[in-house]
């Protein structure tokens, strides 16, 4: 069997291997939270991806977090796989590892046999023998000054359930009970000063069994297959995938789920890197009510949950559509097992419109190109709401990074009337959906042109500064795009601008385009980027320092991938953590030099009836496009639909290219008119527009 590539995460005899070294020297009163590949060391990994034949391969290296029990004493370490040891030991003081969904899972059961929070469901108007009936959204509790950093804590959002089959969401309980890992108990419960009762009010859900019982479902969608009958045109070699002219490989771990190394394009038969590494590294998702508890209320599902941990497997013929190709992630258990999350990634090729296309008007010669696309795609719910991440990979050389959001929103429970003083919405009676927002940051470390030393530009469309009647604007038409260099990270701490359509430069300065006389350059494109609204000093301003700004750029170091700190749960934000510890004083050269962009986008929510009670999906796009890269146009070695010249329509010669859809077809609809239908059945179409075959032919 052939090694692993050092880019691969690690295997399930990988993680057992690393479970018992650390079983055998610490015992077996720990539990994991984090058994994970650290990825091999960027100046190492460099050389063995330049000459892999003859360079020794990267040690195979596991990051490792655990909690000492019945201490709750929290320890980092390495274990050096290939060597078979334990290479690095760390106890942390005032920290918290990632939540697992095993932890999740177990408070619920703790909330429904807790003598308080049993009274305070009665109170709300719950039955004392309907406990079985009464749900949690356990969270990490954010950060509450009243119990610090060292006890494990977690906040549970309460629902109750009438039936087994309603949306818990509908039925928000008013109080929140506080949980200790360490102790396995409920050390507290807030309770607000205005008290909710329980709704009453008859349920709306959103399965087949509620869609029946109202009417049932469409009647007039008629399927949409596809068919790929040659098979696909994307190569899978273990995580290596290959498509078209991109080459790249696809890692996963338990935070950020899948993560991109070694991106390039091959160009004329000549590989051309792009990003060594890109990856969604953190997230963090504010509510905008203020009256307590609800400021806690500020999620980072990456740091605390971790996207790897709780992605889907996903489902062919419904989370992936057509000819698919699926990736498992391996993750441990909290006990030291192995668990897998089958199809956790699915590969596929869509349609994706045209390409290019022109028609000459004065002959009507023609050439149109459809597109495609690659689709690399993982999807993860974070209790209420599901992320549907796609990484999209275009023939042109542009990469579209695409979330949609869906699932549920966050509610709570409101008195009949009640005033919700703009911080939420009722979306449906006696249910409030606070405002908040979904803020993503995506790590960029680029390699274009094969260099590792990069610079970070700023680009705004301006209009020219030479006034109206100078002899440089003479009629005041000049526009321009002003570049500028982001010399330091304080001055790459920089904001999205609407009045300039701002987008951002990675730049190979040493690599000169021969025509544009231009550095090569991959731009970035992202037009949904709201600001942080939490006020500066806030708790979760501290605490999401990331977002603070649209773009920040650091140098690159092998360990600086988590924004908000490597331990994210109940971190206090003094000091911060991450980004603001590595920009320090902000004043290092980021010029010419190995660089990590790092962008915040995402969008703010302000709930309506519509989103309830599941909302569809709302897409967040951005874009990463070459400028300068390519000679020309990449994609005219694209095979075109259809194509005849100028001179074959002149001289009506052979000749002409016609790959058009042999599958397409003519929608013939029947019109009724004085009880009859149109004697061909046509609705008067004459049948010689698209029905040869040749739909781009002019009629």
């Amino acid at each position: 069997m052939s090694p692993p590539h050092p880019f691969d995460p690690l295997s399930s005899a990988e993680i057992a291997t690393a479970v018992a070294l650390v079983k055998k020297t610490h015992g077996d009163g720990v539990v994991f939270h984090v058994v994970s590949l650290q990825e091999p060391r960027k100046a190492v990994m460099t050389e063995w991806l330049a000459a892999p034949e003859t360079t020794p391969r990267p040690a195979r290296v596991a990051e490792v977090v655990v909690i000492e029990n019945p201490a709750g004493t929290v320890y980092d370490g390495l274990v050096d796989i290939t060597a078979g040891k334990i290479t690095a030991w760390e106890k942390l003081s005032g920290m918290q590892p990632i939540i697992l969904m095993e932890e999740l899972q177990h408070v619920e059961n703790v909330v429904r046999n807790d003598p308080k929070v049993i009274e305070q469901c009665v109170l709300s108007g719950v039955a004392r023998e309907d406990m079985h009936k009464v749900y949690c959204d356990p969270w990490t509790i954010g950060y509450d000054e009243r119990f610090g950093s060292d006890v494990r804590l977690q906040q549970a959002l309460m629902y109750y359930r009438p039936d087994v089959d309603n949306t818990q969401y509908q039925y928000p309980l008013d109080f929140c009970p506080i949980y200790d890992g360490n102790k396995d108990a409920i050390i507290a419960i807030d309770i607000p000063q205005v008290r909710r009762p329980l709704s009453k009010v008859a349920p709306l859900d959103y399965h087949h069994l509620a869609q029946e019982k109202r009417g049932g479902y469409r009647d007039d969608i008629k399927p949409i297959n596809i068919s790929q009958p040659d098979g696909v045109s994307f190569g899978v070699d273990g995580n290596e995938i290959s498509w078209q002219n991109w080459r790249f490989h696809v890692g996963f771990n338990y935070r950020e789920g899948p993560v991109f190394n070694n991106v390039r394009f091959v160009d004329n038969g000549v590989e051309r890197p792009i990003f060594y590494r890109m990856s969604l590294v953190e997230m963090v998702v504010p509510y905008g009510n203020p009256e307590r508890p609800h400021q806690r209320k500020h999620a980072f599902d990456l740091g605390e949950y971790g996207a790897g941990y709780m992605s889907n497997s996903l489902s062919l013929g419904c989370d992936c559509k057509g000819s698919i190709s699926y990736l498992d992630a391996t993750m441990p258990t909290r006990a030291g097992g192995v668990r897998t999350i089958k199809n956790a990634v699915c590969i596929h090729e869509e349609d994706d419109g045209i390409l290019f296309k022109h028609t000459d008007f004065r002959d009507d010669s023609t050439i149109v190109t459809r597109a495609r696309k690659l689709i690399v795609q993982n999807i993860f719910t974070a209790a209420n709401y599901e992320y549907a991440v796609q990484w999209i990979f275009h023939q042109d050389g542009t990469i579209e990074p695409n979330i949609r959001l869906t699932g549920i929103l966050n509610t709570y429970v409101m008195n009949p009337g009640e005033d919700t003083h703009g911080w939420g919405t009722q979306v449906y009676p006696g249910v409030n959906a606070h405002n908040h927002q979904h803020l993503f940051c995506l790590r960029i470390n680029p390699n274009l042109d094969g260099g590792h030393k990069n610079s970070v530009f700023v680009s705004d469309a301006v209009p020219s500064e030479a006034p109206v009647g100078s002899p440089e604007n003479f009629y005041g038409n000049g526009f321009y795009t002003k570049r500028t260099r982001l010399e330091t990270p304080n001055e790459a701490k920089t904001n999205f601008d609407w009045s300039t359509m701002r987008t951002w430069d990675m730049v190979n300065e040493s690599k000169i385009h021969p025509y544009s006389g231009k550095p090569v350059s991959y731009k970035l494109v992202s037009r949904e980027v709201p600001m942080l609204l939490p006020k500066p000093q806030s708790l979760v301003w501290k605490r999401a320092a990331f977002a603070r700004h649209t773009v920040h750029v650091t140098k690159y170091a092998d360990d600086q991938l988590y924004p908000a700190g490597r331990h994210v749960p109940q971190t206090s934000g003094e000091p911060s953590l991450g980004i603001t510890e590595w920009i320090g004083e902000g004043t290092d050269s980021i010029v010419d030099t190995d660089v990590v962009l790092w962008h915040t986008f995402g969008l703010t929510h302000f709930p309506a009836p519509e989103d309830y009670p599941i909302m569809p999906a709302e897409p967040i796009v951005l874009l990463l496009r070459p400028r300068h890269f390519f000679s020309s146009n990449p994609v005219m070695d694209v095979p075109p639909s259809y194509s005849v010249t100028p001179s074959q329509i002149l001289a009506k010669k052979e000749g002409v290219y016609d790959a058009t859809d042999k599958m397409s077809t003519l929608v013939v609809s029947e019109k009724k008119t004085n009880g009859a239908t149109n004697g061909n059945g046509t609705n008067g179409t004459n049948g010689t527009n698209g029905t040869n075959g040749s739909c781009c032919k002019s009629a």
